[in-house]
């Protein structure tokens, strides 16, 4: 079942206020949709009502976020086309099999799984490696970005933590850019606050910015991440989801967690 927000804007305004934010006037907007730039007026002032196709097509060109899509449609007085399911709901069972099989084929090397809003929804057993010594606190609802950078969390193991930060913000603040969030924007807020420092240009022989993680008994870990995202997923949570795994970076770290 699809969640809404019952106080939707206008169509028009919503369409302008993606159009600013991905910084196109209307004519811009007309010649990527195919269409005039009358048309695309009358649209943002309300003299015209979008037909379902309109507003995916100009929800395509203006690079628009499933969930925010729906959003778009409901402003429209259309129905959502993209449905939202609890991840335990059981239409969901082939996306929980394969999140779990993933898990598995990762271990013992840390894998864990966030929402859209960063919460961890499932983890492997090597992820234990990156929870040691967090705050009873911050696990009580698992946030992978409070949980990477807050100073009862692992930021104070974190040698390269300047990089880290970065690294983690910066992909925030695209997040942000983005979809428009008002929830990862008030998180990003939160997260700049934290003490740290930043470190902008990591060393540029380097091919990727590595997690280098010191554990409770001051062994030094290395890992590189990657992420892998169900994209052709039509489902609103199985779409919002990204897989997080964190791979040796050295032999030792390797040898050090298996």
């Amino acid at each position: 079942m699809t969640s809404v927000d019952v106080r939707i804007q206008p169509f028009g305004a919503l369409m302008k206020e993606w159009r600013r934010r991905r910084r196109l006037s209307q004519l811009d907007l007309a010649i990527a949709a195919e269409v005039s730039p009358r048309h695309v007026s009358f649209i943002e002032t309300g003299r015209s009502t979008p037909s379902r196709a309109m507003v995916l097509r100009l929800a395509d060109v203006l690079d628009v976020p499933r969930r925010e899509q729906n959003q778009l449609l409901l402003a429209a007085g259309l129905a959502p086309v993209y449905p939202e399911r609890s991840l335990d709901d059981p239409e969901m069972a082939a996306v929980r099999e394969g999140i779990e099989r993933v898990l598995n084929a990762y271990n013992p090397f840390p894998c864990v799984v966030v929402d859209r809003g960063w919460q961890i929804v499932r983890a492997n057993a090597g992820a234990g490696v990156l929870l040691d010594g967090v705050s009873p606190e911050l696990l009580q609802t698992p946030n992978a970005l409070r949980i990477a950078l807050h100073p009862d969390g692992l930021a104070p193991r974190i040698r390269n933590l300047g990089q880290w930060r970065h690294h983690l913000v910066e992909r925030l603040r695209r997040e942000v850019a983005v979809s428009g969030s008002a929830h990862l924007a008030a998180l990003l807020t939160e997260i700049d606050s934290y003490p740290g420092g930043s470190v902008g240009s990591p060393d540029s022989g380097r091919v990727a910015v590595p997690l280098e993680l010191y554990t409770a008994d001051g062994r030094l870990l290395t890992f590189l991440s990657t992420v892998t995202t169900f994209g052709t997923a039509l489902d609103l949570t199985a779409a919002e989801l990204s897989i997080e795994a964190f791979l040796p970076a050295d032999e030792a770290t390797a040898n050090a967690v298996r």
